[in-house]
């Protein structure tokens, strides 16, 4: 029988936690909304009595706890003590995407106060769960995420398996104007390779298409740093799991992330999974301007 084990999904709102409760509901999480912080531990021992009914679980806090978010570090600290299977995830997002997001939904910021603006209900927020950022396991900044591509990371950093020893992989890709993924674990910059963006007839496209990984693999370095990435993937992915971990986040960085990190990241996906890895493939930036 494993051990149980518990994700507390916390952070901003409107950065997705609802979103990720639904999807760790569709991974087999038992999922609780708005525990109290002081009912965290008979909670984890309702777990422990339950493992085999309730193996995983997870639970959202977020600023409605207010001033008991303090004690949230301490909490869960003590859980670990006892030998509980804890970790904490938050969930980040740049001002400008919270701001259109609230917009579009018409939503009231949970920390809104009559003649505040929205910016200062979020700066508010934020330096309320500072403290649990600044603890949190992982950090996943959703601002260029769309609610799909949220839904895939999920289901490759937390999806089960039958096999204890798997490690789920994903492959992103992303643009270095736009920022490093926070979520990566492993980031390789691949803006040394041939531009596609130049050659005219190929700039509409992405690095999907086969007119672009064509052009890309007249170049040797294709192929070589592809071999090279899957090798030092063999020789850490047994470390890793030999530590417990059980997801990685391979981010691969081009200009736009448009073309070459898209080709390369399609590629390394594939062939990954060609020796049996469980892997997902991301594009964070694909089909910005």
């Amino acid at each position: 029988m494993s051990e149980p084990r518990l994700v507390v999904i916390t952070g901003l709102s409107g950065s997705g936690k609802s979103l990720a409760a639904k999807s760790f509901e569709d991974l087999g999480f038992f999922c609780v909304d708005n525990l109290p912080v002081g009912l965290i531990p008979p909670f984890w021992e309702l777990i422990q009595r339950s493992r085999d009914q309730i193996p995983l679980a997870a639970l959202v806090i977020d600023a409605r706890e207010r001033s008991f978010l303090e004690h949230v570090p301490e909490t869960l600290e003590a859980l670990r003590r006892s030998g509980a299977a804890v970790e904490m995830l938050f969930f980040d997002c740049a001002d400008d995407a919270l701001l259109r997001r609230f917009s579009e939904t018409r939503r009231p910021h949970p920390m809104a106060r009559p003649g505040a603006t929205l910016e200062q209900a979020i700066a508010a927020e934020r330096n309320a769960l500072a403290r649990l950022r600044e603890t949190a396991d992982r950090i996943i900044d959703t601002s260029a995420y769309t609610p799909h591509q949220l839904r895939a990371f999920l289901k490759s950093a937390y999806g089960t398996s039958s096999d204890p020893e798997t490690l789920n992989l994903n492959v992103e890709s992303f643009g270095f104007k736009y920022g490093i993924p926070a979520q990566a674990d492993l980031v390789f910059d691949v803006r040394f390779l041939p531009n596609p963006y130049f050659v005219d007839e190929l700039r509409p496209l992405d690095g999907r298409s086969e007119e672009v990984q064509r052009y890309l693999d007249r170049t040797p370095l294709t192929a070589e740093l592809l071999g090279r990435i899957t090798d030092l993937l063999g020789f850490l992915i047994p470390h890793y799991r030999a530590e417990g971990k059980t997801y990685l986040t391979v981010a691969l960085g081009c200009t736009g992330g448009k073309h070459r990190s898209v080709a390369l990241a399609e590629r390394l996906a594939r062939q990954v999974s060609g020796v049996g890895l469980a892997c997902a493939v991301s594009h964070r930036d694909l089909g910005k301007e």
